[in-house]
C-alpha cells in the first residue's frame, strides 16, 4: 500500500485517518505541529502504563499497538498507518497509556505535546471535530471487531480483519492492496495460534484471494476476500476448507 512509504510525506491520506478527515489548510496546520521524528523498525515509541502525554502523527510507515493481558500474553490491539494519530487518548485526558506502540519498519511522524494538541483543537474547531470523529471511529471498529468475531472461526476472523485493513488504508477503487504484516502479528491481531494462521493463509492463497511474502500479505481480490469474510462460519464457504478452529 503506497501510503506506508517513508521517504517523505505521502500524497494520499486514507479517509479513516486524522489527516484524511481535514481539508488542505487544516492538514497543513496539523503537519506543522510539534517536531519531526524518525523511528527504526522495532523501536517502542510509546510504552503501556507510561505517564507521557505526547501524540504521534504518522506521516510514513506503520506501527502496531499492543497490550499485556492478565496472563502475560501480548494482545495486538490495532495497526496504524500514515495519516493516523496515535497516543491521542493520553494526549486528550492525560491518563496513563493503555497500550504500547512499536514501529513496524521505519516510521516518520510528528511528535506533538499534549498542550500543543489541545491548543490546536481550541484554535481550529474543525480539527477538534476531526479528532473526535477519528477517536469514535476507532472505538466503533473495536466494538465491531468483537461482534464480528463472535462465533467466527479463524479463517473468517482473518478474512474480516484483512478486508477491513485493506479498505481502511487502501486507495479507493483498487481491487488489490498490500499489508506489511508478519504472520505472528496477524495471529495476535486475530487472536489465534500461529499454526491456525498458517492454515488460514494457505486456504486464502489456494482460493486466489491473497499471496504472501516476508512480512507482507498482498490481497489480490478484495471482492473475493469480502465474500469469504461474510460467508465463512464454522464450516467455511464453498471451496474453502477452514480447518482453523484452534485458537
Amino acid at each position: 500500500m503506497s501510503n506506508t512509504r517513508v521517504r517523505g510525506a505521502v500524497a494520499y491520506w486514507p479517509s479513516a485517518g486524522l489527516l484524511g478527515r481535514v481539508d488542505d489548510a487544516d492538514r497543513g496546520i496539523l503537519m506543522g505541529l510539534g517536531h519531526g521524528v524518525a523511528y527504526p523498525a522495532g523501536q517502542i515509541t510509546i510504552r503501556e502504563a507510561d505517564t507521557t502525554d505526547f501524540a504521534l502523527l504518522l506521516l510514513g510507515g506503520m506501527v502496531k499497538v499492543t497490550a499485556r493481558a492478565q496472563d502475560g500474553r501480548e494482545a495486538l490491539l490495532a495497526v496504524r498507518m500514515a495519516g493516523d494519530l496515535v497516543g491521542e487518548f493520553a494526549g486528550i485526558d492525560g491518563q496513563p497509556r493503555v497500550g504500547t506502540v512499536t514501529a513496524c519498519g521505519r516510521v516518520l511522524a510528528r511528535y506533538i505535546l499534549r498542550s500543543e494538541l489541545l491548543e490546536c483543537t481550541k484554535q481550529h474547531p474543525a480539527i477538534g471535530l476531526a479528532l473526535s470523529a477519528s477517536v469514535v471511529a476507532k472505538l466503533r471498529t473495536a466494538t465491531g471487531r468483537i461482534v464480528d468475531f463472535t462465533g467466527c472461526d479463524v479463517l473468517g476472523r482473518l478474512a474480516r480483519i484483512l478486508h477491513h485493513l485493506a479498505v481502511t488504508y487502501g486507495r479507493p477503487g483498487r481491487p488489490q492492496a498490500q499489508l506489511p504484516l508478519s504472520q505472528p502479528e496477524m495471529a495476535t491481531l486475530v487472536g489465534a495460534a500461529e499454526s491456525s494462521i498458517h492454515k488460514a493463509l494457505r486456504a486464502l492463497r489456494e482460493s486466489g484471494a491473497v499471496t504472501t511474502g516476508y512480512r507482507r500479505i498482498t490481497i489480490l481480490d478484495l471482492d473475493h476476500l469480502a465474500r469469504i469474510a461474510v460467508e465463512t462460519g464454522a464450516d467455511g464457504p464453498p471451496g474453502i476448507s477452514p480447518n482453523t478452529s484452534n485458537t
